[in-house]
């Protein structure tokens, strides 16, 4: 059995993945998120809404949050323009 993934937080951002907010038009004119980034480690940072305690009443059957999790929105065209920067598996 797999063992179960874990964030690490000593790793650091390299590169954003996708444009800038500022590019997209999705910061109304302030810096700040949405925003997608690789971490040294190949892993993925989001930064977004933190809707967690809209959406956990409504969770489907076969999502779960743990208490260490959240449900962070971004809009469609942020994921969008990450996608060419992704890599396939």
């Amino acid at each position: 059995m797999p063992e179960a993934w874990e964030a690490d937080p000593s790793s650091p951002l390299i590169r954003r993945l996708g444009r800038s907010p500022a590019e997209l038009g999705t910061t109304g004119g302030e810096q700040g998120c949405p925003d997608i980034w690789e971490l040294a480690n190949g892993d993925i940072a989001v930064v977004g809404i933190d809707l967690t305690s809209s959406y956990l009443p409504h969770l489907p059957p076969e999502l779960t949050v743990g208490p260490d999790e959240r449900i962070v929105v971004i809009p469609r065209r942020t994921a969008a323009a990450a996608k060419a920067d992704l890599p396939d598996a």
